[in-house]
């Protein structure tokens, strides 16, 4: 069940749902949105490099970088970028991060397919973002730039997020790098 701007208000009054800072400016019928944190990793383009999901990508692959007044998205560039709001979420509230509409008009997309969030997950949401468009897009750190939908689980997860023995992005802070040879 999808759940309405008063219940999600509610639950996070009543601390079920964290969400840090909280404006409830943000809020809109079924979602909350968003906005862009200050810090980004951009790929660095690497003679003869290629990543290999089954190690971890070495540090001279990418750098950090801070974002104080505005970032310029190139076209076809792919960075990481994080929300400013931090959040935690019960064991028995699954969320959905989605694009805004006015966004995906102008070809950015904010995450390329990771957009599901367990429950019982705890950090920033790190964004997958890539300009579509011909032209570069200029971003601010503090803009509204996804929603995230929260949906109530038939009952509570017997292991959430924060609960298993292997949750690579728990507590995340800032954007995180792919952590896929985890798996191997």
């Amino acid at each position: 069940m999808l759940l309405s701007d008063s219940t999600i208000k509610e639950l996070i009054i009543k601390g079920e749902i964290v969400v840090k800072p909280f404006d409830e400016n943000l809020l809109s019928p079924s979602s909350l949105d968003i906005r862009l944190g200050n810090e980004i990793i951009v790929f660095n383009n690497v003679k003869n490099g290629i990543i290999d999901v089954r190690r971890e990508i070495p540090k001279t692959y990418y750098q950090r970088l801070k974002v104080k007044d505005f970032f310029i998205l190139q076209p076809q560039q792919f960075i990481l970028a994080h929300t400013l709001e931090y959040i935690e979420l019960p064991s028995y509230i699954s969320a959905r991060l989605e694009g805004r509409s006015s966004l995906a008009r102008l070809g950015l997309i904010v995450h390329s397919t990771g957009g599901f969030i367990d429950a019982g997950f705890k950090g920033q949401i790190t964004l997958e973002m890539t300009n579509l468009n011909k032209m570069p897009i200029k971003l601010y750190p503090g803009m509204k730039i996804a929603q995230i939908a929260f949906e109530k689980l038939d009952k509570p997860a017997e292991k959430p997020y924060n609960k298993r023995k292997k949750s690579k992005y728990l507590n995340q802070k800032g954007p995180t790098i792919s952590r896929i040879h985890e798996d191997f």
